[in-house]
């Protein structure tokens, strides 16, 4: 993140249109791999987009063009335009996860890194959906009185946690919570509870689950 909102600074203090990245297929296998070990959504699973934007920068596009090479194939164009790649010690270093992941793709036959990339791809397609499905889920069933927001949810879960997302964005001032936290946050209103996330009280009514902006944390001060 820090990478690319550097990069995001760079560019937008030079007019720069974009930023393109040499992001491969065996980069977006190891990606998916390694997120798919963590338990990652939809949104994880997806990889990196061929389009996206930068990161920090929604204004300024982030280009990948080369997510269906492999690294060997892109490799010897740069043999054979007779250039001398840099090469990075750190790519070695089994300390680090992706190298690990890296390792055990090429130790096994039948881990294809292009068939992998090509399933993340076709996992974005599918987040796409998701995120078009929330939209509409919102304009349909969230309603605004005042300060509050009122949803009555009608979709499966996974659409229903990309407008709590949404809603926790428009009305919290605690920070951005994870995917994880904001699920946790849906089973406490399935369940009927009252729950609190990055600033934002929810409650469950019979119609409709009410969210407004919780107040101010109380700072206790030493004796």
């Amino acid at each position: 993140m820090a990478r690319y909102t550097a990069l995001g600074e760079w560019a937008t203090d030079r007019g720069l249109a974009a930023i393109v990245t040499a992001h491969h297929a065996d980069d977006q296998a190891e990606t998916l791999l390694m997120r798919l070990a963590r338990g990652a959504g939809l949104r994880g699973l997806a990889g990196m987009r061929a389009v996206a934007a930068v990161p920090g920068h929604p204004g300024l596009p982030l280009i990948r063009p080369l997510l269906g090479w492999r690294k060997a194939e892109l490799e010897v164009v740069v043999a054979q335009a007779g250039l001398i790649p840099a090469r990075d010690s750190s790519n070695a270093n089994l300390r680090f996860e992706r190298v690990r992941v890296r390792a055990a793709l090429a130790s096994e036959s039948w881990l294809e890194p292009v068939a992998i990339a090509a399933s993340a791809t076709h996992l974005g397609e599918a987040d796409t959906a998701v995120d078009w499905a929330a939209v509409r889920e919102w304009n349909e069933c969230v309603t605004a009185d005042g300060s509050a927001l009122h949803y009555r949810p009608q979709a499966p879960r996974a659409i229903r946690l990309r407008v709590i997302e949404r809603i926790v964005a428009t009305l919290g001032h605690e920070g951005t919570p994870r995917g994880s936290e904001i699920a946790r946050f849906d089973d406490a209103l399935s369940a009927g509870r009252i729950a609190t996330l990055a600033g934002v009280r929810g409650e469950s009514g019979l119609q409709s689950w009410h969210f407004a902006p919780a107040p101010p944390r109380k700072v206790r001060l030493p004796a």
